[in-house]
């Protein structure tokens, strides 16, 4: 077999599309010179530089806080209950009511304990008689000596007798030991009551203590008359004053933690004993420390970092420059800054999120130490 010549005609379509790319191109670049012609580029211009708020660090007392989880209890406080059984005949109070110290509160039935205090003080008038008779008739040897000792003797017996039975009887009577406040009733008239049983809980709420545990790392820094100032879930936003009154003597053994009891004045009676409460425990001042308002930190996974601004006026105007920061305790809307910055320099408070390094900031205005 032979061979037949290519006759196809794609070589002389592959000229006539090369030419025709050629054509296109002279026209665009044509037109790009046109339109540079007509619009000349204008010159770059200089970036306008963000306005944004800082503050200049200042070193300086920060005050020193050591927080705790405590609760509260009655100076004062105590569950009424006889020493002695009986029926109640009288109930002399009402539940959550204000007792003053000595009120009679309950009545227990004393009718045989008061039966034999009467035939006592007869036995008393008795003998005081007898006494005083023997005491005319034996200096005149109407009597002898010994019948005045033997009338003596009968004398203290019987007022003895009368003293018994009247703590007896002051036993049948459960009063108020202090001023307070009386809690719910337990008792109800006409019921027998054994030594011990409850009939209510009486407590003085105008002050009460603060019982709370810190780390022993902290015993040097606390001393007693040291301020404690409490919040309670049931007053959010609202802060109490208490001092510290006594420190343990000995750190527990379990939990190395040091027993802290404060008195808080409670006139008012706005907290409860037994309620939860938040201690924060005022401790002398970081002498030194750098404070910087929370919200110049940036937070991400890289760790914390401000935006410092650098230049010959940073107060004015300068460039960013992002600095990584070492925090140490927060202090309110503030926290101290270790590590990454020094006193003097001047740092964003707000705005910095959209500032990228090296870019250029203008100063509106400054907060804080060195702001007006």
């Amino acid at each position: 077999m032979v061979d037949q010549p290519d006759i196809s005609p794609r070589p002389r379509l592959s000229r006539a599309a090369l030419g025709a790319t050629l054509v296109l191109a002279l026209l665009a670049a044509g037109l790009s010179g046109w339109r540079q012609w007509r619009h000349p580029a204008s010159a770059p211009q200089p970036a306008t530089p963000v306005a944004v708020v800082a503050t200049v660090l200042q070193a300086g007392d920060a005050p020193a806080v050591l927080d705790a989880v405590g609760s509260l209890r009655a100076v004062r406080e105590v569950v009424l209950a006889p020493e002695s059984a009986g029926r109640v005949t009288g109930l002399h109070f009402a539940s959550g009511t204000r007792v003053a110290a000595g009120d009679l509160l309950v009545q227990l039935y004393d009718a045989p304990e008061r039966a034999d205090r009467a035939a006592a003080l007869a036995r008393v008038r008795l003998a005081q008689t007898l006494l005083a008779r023997s005491r005319l008739l034996v200096p005149t040897g109407a009597e002898p000596k010994e019948l005045l000792e033997q009338h003596q003797a009968e004398l203290d017996q019987a007022q003895a007798s009368v003293q018994q039975l009247d703590a007896r009887i002051a036993q049948k009577q459960i009063r108020a030991p202090f001023p307070g406040v009386i809690g719910v009733r337990q008792v109800d008239l006409g019921q027998y009551l054994n030594p011990g049983d409850a009939i209510a809980a009486l407590a003085n709420i105008d002050r009460l203590y603060v019982d709370f545990s810190i780390p022993q790392q902290a015993l040097a820094q606390v001393r007693v008359g040291a301020t404690v100032r409490v919040a309670a879930d049931a007053w959010p936003g609202r802060a109490f004053v208490a001092t510290v009154s006594a420190i343990e003597p000995r750190v527990d053994r379990d939990t190395r933690n040091l027993r802290l009891q404060a008195t808080l004045d409670n006139a008012g009676g706005a907290l409860r004993p037994g309620m939860h409460v938040s201690a924060a425990l005022q401790l002398p001042p970081e002498r030194q420390a750098l404070v910087l308002p929370a919200t110049a930190v940036q937070l991400s996974a890289a760790g914390d970092s401000v935006v410092a601004i650098r230049g010959d006026r940073p107060r004015q105007a300068g460039t960013a420059e992002r600095v990584a920061v070492t925090l140490g305790r927060r202090i309110g809307d503030d926290v101290v800054v270790t590590r990454g910055l020094r006193a003097g320099d001047v740092v964003v408070t707000e705005g910095q999120l959209r500032i990228q390094p090296g870019a250029a900031l203008r100063v509106s205005r400054l907060v804080g130490a060195g702001g007006h």
